[in-house]
């Protein structure tokens, strides 16, 4: 694994824009925005996962482990040869493409546009293009025709919970056998239209990658630990996991306004592994995962890689949540026949827990390395950490976070980023946080709150932000959110020792746009899209201001690709 630091920045897909896009970011705004990368000297470009999603368009509730979601697709008649010039004019005008290009992105109808252009283009489908798709057929068949058959009932059915489906099909072997009796013409026509998706999905973001290593920049994915309990995966592999439990997080305070989160913790209602059945068989599962990860991406990033060590486990689903709220202990225990939450397989209060869990990440994280080959590794150890997690990841060389004002000394003192280990990956924040200039304000109005512990946390945020920055007073009053502070803080990240540093790109233009609330789900969120086009990044003085003093400062701190854009 390259030792080299570098920079990058990271921004959602669906968060692109570009002038003539379908209401959605799209592999032409990625090209697009490798190009300003390249101008810029950055060297990685990070997203969110692009695998398939379900009804809520979370990017870490992905309906497959190895799909990709056909929304990130360009339409047009220049990148998919048989879609023609008089449907795509028909079709962008039938479903009124103009008025999707607002500020957020509005899934069903994109999503409608979008499949009638797959459907018109798989149409005229023909020749070496059709011969080419046949192959990718064969070779993929192992997933690909168990998740086209998942995709067909979710559009028979209008969503994915298959805990809910009629007994018709609500089971691997009465979906194969349903299958099996129906009209195979028509059929085969609606499983052939996602099967084609995928193959356009897997041949663009692969061409997208060739383009970006031809630029010197790395592409990073992102895999969560878990995948959806309403996924192609689990309904067609119920044997890899274990249903009788939901992995999540404890207990955490720090979510005021969620009460469930702050008695309970956080139920993300993902299946849990069998790991004693995907170890007798070598974990095939894991390996194609990350396997077909790698073929689009260079670098990927673990999202809770705590949970190769334990998970917070529930013996409920979340949608019994609200249900529990209320109880004790002891009436939770009731009525899951004495099970409580808790930490699968170990808890850390024994020396004998920690030392199982840290053997069962060992052996997975070795596992998930190998698989990956030459593509690097990251983790996302951010939560309650263990204290063995971080000394095990620097020993397989798989860079952990570090937020800067989360790191700090026994006396509370930050640590400067220049004491940083080379193996780490540093940024202000992620999908899930505020935006940095957001977070600014709010710790500022905690400093001057009449609430003794939001004055507490206020003072104690902006003191750490200004001392890694070498920003002035440490001590307030401090100043509103500003260019000055905003490039100090960017620069402070740029000059650590880290081996990787990223920050959003709203970030970086002071917005606050955020894409994530974590235990929100509706319109809001996986939705914010960028205020200007990636070519108005390129261009608009507004905006290109910024973009020349991030070349600057990247040149500055030694993090700079050597390749230059005109």
């Amino acid at each position: 694994m390259s030792t080299s630091r570098r920079a990058g920045i990271l921004v959602p897909v669906f968060a692109l824009r570009t002038a003539d896009d379908l209401g959605i970011g799209d592999t032409r705004g990625v090209r697009d925005l490798i190009d300003w990368a390249a101008s810029i000297g950055l060297r990685f470009l990070q997203f969110l996962p692009i695998n398939a999603t379900g009804g809520d368009n979370s990017p870490y509730n992905a309906i497959s482990s190895v799909a990709l979601e056909p929304l990130t697709l360009e339409l047009t008649p220049s990148a998919v040869p048989e879609l023609t010039k008089t449907a795509f004019k028909t079709l962008c005008t039938q479903h009124r493409v103009a008025s999707l290009r607002g500020a957020r992105v509005m899934y069903p109808a994109v999503r409608a546009l979008k499949y009638a252009l797959i459907r018109s283009a798989f149409a005229r489908l023909k020749g070496r293009r059709l011969a080419a798709f046949k192959t990718f057929c064969t070779e993929e068949k192992t997933w690909l025709d168990d998740f086209c058959l998942f995709r067909l009932l979710m559009d028979r059915l209008g969503h994915e919970d298959w805990t809910t489906w009629p007994e018709e099909f609500n089971t691997r072997a009465k979906a194969r056998a349903w299958l099996a009796a129906q009209d195979t013409t028509s059929t085969g026509d609606e499983l052939a239209i996602h099967a084609y998706a995928q193959w356009l999905c897997f041949t663009q973001w692969c061409s997208v990658r060739d383009e970006a290593r031809a630029r010197g920049i790395g592409l990073m994915g992102d895999v969560p630990f878990g995948i959806s309990w309403c996924s192609a995966d689990v309904f067609f592999g119920p044997e890899q996991f274990d249903l009788t439990w939901c992995g999540g997080a404890p207990p955490e305070t720090y979510f005021k306004d969620d009460l469930f989160v702050q008695k309970w913790g956080q139920n993300w209602g993902i299946p849990l592994y069998n790991w004693a059945a995907m170890e007798a068989a070598n974990y095939p599962w894991w390996r194609q995962r990350v396997q077909k990860l790698t073929e689009v991406f260079d670098i990927f990033r673990i999202d809770h890689v705590l949970g190769f060590y334990r998970i917070y486990s529930f013996p409920w689903r979340p949608q019994l949540s609200a249900e529990f709220l209320p109880l004790s202990l002891e009436e939770a225990a009731a009525r899951c026949g004495g099970r409580l939450p808790h930490f699968i397989e170990n808890d850390d209060e024994t020396e004998a827990g920690r030392a199982a869990n840290l053997a069962a990440g060992d052996k997975y994280l070795r596992m998930i390395v190998e698989a990956a080959g030459s593509a690097e590794v990251i983790a996302e150890d951010l939560g309650t950490v263990p204290p063995y997690v971080r000394p095990h990841l620097l020993s397989l060389d798989i860079p952990g976070f570090k937020i800067s004002h989360w790191e700090h000394d026994e006396a509370g003192n930050v640590v400067q980023g220049t004491a940083y280990e080379n193996c780490a990956f540093t940024t202000y924040a992620t999908h899930d946080h505020e935006p940095m200039k957001t977070h600014w304000e709010h710790r500022r109005r905690d400093f001057d709150s009449d609430d003794e512990a939001d004055r507490k946390l206020g003072a104690k945020e902006l003191r750490l932000l200004c001392q890694f920055a070498w920003l002035h007073p440490e001590n307030g009053p401090y100043p509103a959110y500003d260019e000055t502070v905003r490039r100090a803080l960017i620069a402070a990240l740029l000059k650590s020792n880290a081996r990787l540093a990223a920050c959003m790109l709203t970030d970086l233009f002071g917005l606050e746009e955020r894409f994530n609330i974590p235990g929100i789900a509706g319109e809001m969120n996986w939705s914010a899209r960028l205020p200007m086009t990636l070519e108005e990044m390129r261009n608009d003085p507004h905006w290109s201001r910024e973009s020349d003093w991030l070349r600057e400062a990247v040149q500055s701190s030694g993090r700079a690709s050597h390749d230059r854009a005109p």
